[in-house]
């Protein structure tokens, strides 16, 4: 099963250069088997072009390294966390792509304006608060782990497969690492959409309650009806 999901993390991280996710080495997908309670997630700054299944690291849900020859991303703490929080995901994609990182530079959430985004969020994409100095100097990538699950604290998560950090970039999740790349790309797409509205008309209001509820409902949940049965 591990092996299995080391091809599967790896072909997801280079899938978020096929979707022009990422530049460089910035992003990162990882997946984790929940029998096992293990985490397999990219090696920190390698370049996607020379990932293969072998270089993918294996951790527990403590972030201990239990196969791999590499370290794992930087920002492993942080999809640890969300992982030991929210035992129903099963892939998290974190990227600095261009126009979701920057809504999340503006510290400003992604609005609905349009049906497009209505048939993956629920209304605005989120943002956390900005991490305070002290947050940064005790541990910044647990803690960004932690404003992102106080961020839904008072949502339903089922509403938004995703959240901005603030100052920093999107994170993504979804059933497994395929899911959470899909859930990416959808991200990223509003967000440019929202860019280019809000520039087209500066006073541009969200989308209708009675077609956001729509476009959400015909996609999720019991009486859904988009796509094959």
């Amino acid at each position: 099963m591990l092996e299995q999901l080391k091809e599967q993390v790896c072909e997801a991280n280079r899938a978020l250069v096929c979707h022009e996710l990422v530049v460089l080495t910035w992003g990162n997908v990882s997946g984790i088997d929940r029998d096992s309670g293990l985490v397999v997630i990219k090696p920190s700054g390698v370049p996607y072009d020379s990932l293969t299944p072998e270089k993918m690291v294996a951790v527990d849900l403590e972030g201990n390294v239990v196969a791999g020859d590499y370290k794992p991303s930087s920002d492993t703490p942080t999809h640890l966390l969300l992982y030991r929080t929210w035992p129903d995901i099963g892939g998290i994609v974190h990227a600095h792509s261009t126009y979701a990182t920057a809504f999340a530079q503006a510290c400003r959430p992604i609005p609905c304006l349009g049906t497009t985004h209505a048939d993956l969020f629920y209304g605005e994409v989120p943002i956390t608060r900005s991490l305070t100095k002290e947050e940064v100097d005790a541990g910044y990538e647990i803690n960004t782990g932690r404003v992102i699950v106080e961020r839904f604290a008072k949502l339903d998560r089922s509403h938004a497969p995703g959240v901005l950090a603030a100052n920093h970039g999107p994170f993504v999740w979804g059933g497994d690492p395929a899911g959470a790349v899909e859930n990416a790309v959808a991200l990223e797409e509003v967000a440019k959409m929202a860019f280019a509205t809000v520039q087209l008309d500066p006073k541009v209001g969200p989308i209708p309650q009675h077609i956001l509820d729509k476009h959400c409902s015909r996609k999720h949940g019991p009486g859904a009806y988009y796509g094959q049965q």
